[in-house]
């Protein structure tokens, strides 16, 4: 499920109009702002409900220029003892060998490899995700929401919405299936500050 996550992860890609053989030396540096990005994983629980689980403190950082969206790209890492499920029992099952075995693996990380542009604020973004040990592809539907100063804080900030979902007995976690669902699905939203 915390490839989900990683899912993030995220296209990021401003503007999403211009070619992927845009030089890479323009692109500035913008590092996640964990305060204002969530990273939500969800899974079916017995058909009863949908379980909600999010990946706290994420870290990232985009390499970005609205001049060049499509040789862009994003580099999350979230460590799986921070996938919570807002209760401490819950907690520790999450972070035992059944799921995300966080002493052996503890952290899941997706880099992002190709943008495909699908509109002129939306793209295609598909990185490799590592959960597990385990290393596959996943896709993120992103959103460019709005790139500017923020008012408050003054510095140049970009935010992104993204959806995808996974397999998680692709990455080796099987407990509980097909009770709880297999099909992670992902919901990202991230903003991300310029750097210096």
């Amino acid at each position: 499920m915390k490839t989900l996550l990683l899912t993030s992860a995220l296209a990021f890609t401003l503007g999403f109009a211009t070619p992927a053989h845009a030089e890479t030396k323009h692109l500035d540096t913008y590092i996640f702002d964990a305060a204002h990005t969530n990273i939500l994983l969800r899974v079916s629980h017995l058909g009863f409900s949908d379980m909600v689980l999010e990946a706290l403190k994420p870290e990232g950082t985009l390499m970005f220029h609205p001049d060049h969206p499509g040789a862009s790209s994003v580099d999350i890492v979230l460590k799986a003892a921070h996938i919570d499920g807002d209760d401490e029992k819950f907690n520790a099952h999450l972070q035992s060998a059944d799921f995300f075995n966080v002493s052996e693996f503890p952290v899941v990380t997706f880099k992002s490899h190709n943008i495909e542009v699908t509109g002129e604020k939306t793209g295609v973004v598909t990185g490799d995700l590592t959960l597990l040990g385990v290393t596959k592809p996943v896709s993120l539907d992103v959103t460019f929401n709005q790139a500017g100063k923020n008012p408050f804080t003054q510095a140049e900030t970009v935010g992104f919405t993204a959806t995808g979902s996974l397999k998680r007995s692709d990455f080796g976690m099987g407990y509980g299936l097909p009770g709880i669902g297999d099909e992670v699905k992902l919901d990202i939203n991230f903003e991300a500050i310029k750097q210096q």
